[in-house]
């Protein structure tokens, strides 16, 4: 646990901040609403044991992943666009700044040599693919949303790190400067620029990389530019928290929603299907661009699920379901951009 990928605890000035945050308390933080993770009805024992010993149909494709690969050091600043890598690994151009949210590029899940490796055809796009970044978004320190070689390749790239309290203590354990991390509560912003800003909102979920949980914050992202406006919400199971950031920001013109590696069991920490639509009808969003699939195995459903499920949900629905395959170019201006159903030609 001492090696530099588990990451550091906060300390000194760093704890005192987290201790005055009215999110933590009793040595962690703590969601708005208490909600025990597992679900009632289901135990811990009985998930791992369905785990190791339970059916598993089709958890990962048999065939490689379609992609495309684009220049993304030559893109026109001027244009709006997004690039999704799989996951939760998404790229954002938007109002001449770029920004890069939950990366991860080193082809594994997990700190450790084995365990959870990315599908055939999802590794695309390596660190040297991405160029200079002004705002890396970092939604909490879970291995597959915070990777440490990732993180370690891009440290010259990265302007700025927006993540939440005390997850600055990895990037500084890991040679950025103070000056490059943004350490952020719930409900607080970071200007960008005139009319431009990052803010932080509330998630439902937890955070650790060892066995001390809650020991940093976890968070949602709304970015406001000038032109448009864009909800991340990292992870974290359904709760008010779409209502209310819809009435407070809405319209939205994008929501880019966890969806995936979700269990009924574990629903208070991850969204369903039907909870990511109900709630991208909540922030009034205008198109849905769902993520935290196609990349790992990390819950026990087919690994399109999540996708058919979204596609079937959101017919008929007020906003527009967009699903790029990996590395596919989307214009955030362009409406009526085609998407295929690319996952339907895929074992």
């Amino acid at each position: 646990m001492q090696k530099p990928q588990f990451g550091k605890l906060p300390l000194g000035e760093r704890l005192e901040r987290i201790e005055k945050s009215p999110n933590y308390h009793n040595g962690k933080f703590h969601n708005l609403v208490e909600k025990p993770t597992i679900t009632e009805g289901y135990s811990m024992a009985g998930e791992i044991y369905k785990t190791i010993f339970g059916k598993k149909s089709r958890l990962k494709p048999v065939d490689s992943l379609p992609s495309q690969k684009i220049n993304l050091h030559k893109l026109d600043r001027n244009e709006n666009i997004l690039v999704w890598f799989g996951h939760s690994s998404v790229f954002i151009q938007i109002g001449g700044k770029r920004l890069l949210v939950d990366p991860i590029f080193s082809g594994k899940a997990t700190p450790l040599p084995w365990g959870i490796k990315a599908y055939k055809g999802s590794d695309v796009y390596k660190t040297e693919d991405i160029p200079e970044i002004d705002y890396l978004l970092i939604s909490h320190d879970h291995y597959d949303h915070l990777d440490y070689k990732t993180a370690l390749a891009l440290k010259n790239k990265i302007k700025h790190v927006v993540c939440g309290l005390g997850v600055g203590a990895h990037f500084e354990h890991w040679g950025y400067t103070p000056n490059q991390i943004m350490e952020k509560d719930w409900n607080e912003k970071v200007d960008v620029a005139d009319s431009f800003f990052i803010h932080t909102e509330t998630s439902q979920h937890d955070s650790g990389r060892s066995f001390k949980r809650g020991r940093s914050l976890w968070l949602s992202f709304l970015i406001e530019s000038p032109t448009l406006k864009i909800y991340i919400s990292g992870d974290g199971g359904y709760d008010l928290r779409f209502e209310e950031i819809g009435k407070k920001y809405g319209p939205i013109n994008w929501a880019i929603m966890e969806n995936g590696q979700y269990n009924k069991a574990w629903q208070s920490v991850h969204n369903l299907p039907e909870q990511v639509d109900k709630a991208t009808v909540e922030l009034n969003a205008q198109n849905l661009l769902t993520v935290h699939h196609s990349k790992f195995t990390l819950g026990r459903h087919p690994w399109d699920e999540p996708l058919r499920q979204i596609s079937l949900l959101s017919e008929n629905k007020p906003y527009r379901l967009a699903t790029p395959m990996i590395g596919e170019l989307v214009n955030l201006d362009n409406p009526d951009q085609k998407f295929e159903k690319w996952w339907e030609k895929i074992n």
